[in-house]
């Protein structure tokens, strides 16, 4: 007989119960010998293929920023918490 969800649930909360089987289906008020029919049913049960891990990369957040482009070609990336008195400088100095 197939070991249905209703068993699987039984046959793990009974491994989890630490009880005996005797003492677990009293207290489920299951019968021993039908118990011990689907556990003999769940132990051929062919094993649960482990779960695989998968290789994840993660890329960095991508952060604000300040791009200036010259028509030259030149780049300059600044991060978004410059102050703005700095960049006047430096605007300044380069003009």
């Amino acid at each position: 007989m197939a070991v249905t969800a209703k068993w699987r649930q039984h046959i793990e909360a009974w491994q989890r119960s630490g009880l005996s089987q005797g003492d677990y289906c009293m207290q489920q008020q299951i019968n021993v010998r039908t118990f011990t029919a689907r556990l003999s049913d769940y132990r051929k049960l062919p094993a649960a293929e482990p779960a695989a891990l998968i290789p994840v990369q993660i890329e960095p957040p991508a952060t604000a920023a300040i791009v200036f482009n010259h028509v030259q070609g030149h780049r300059l990336d600044l991060p978004i918490s410059v102050s703005a008195s700095w960049v006047a400088e430096l605007l300044r100095c380069l003009a």
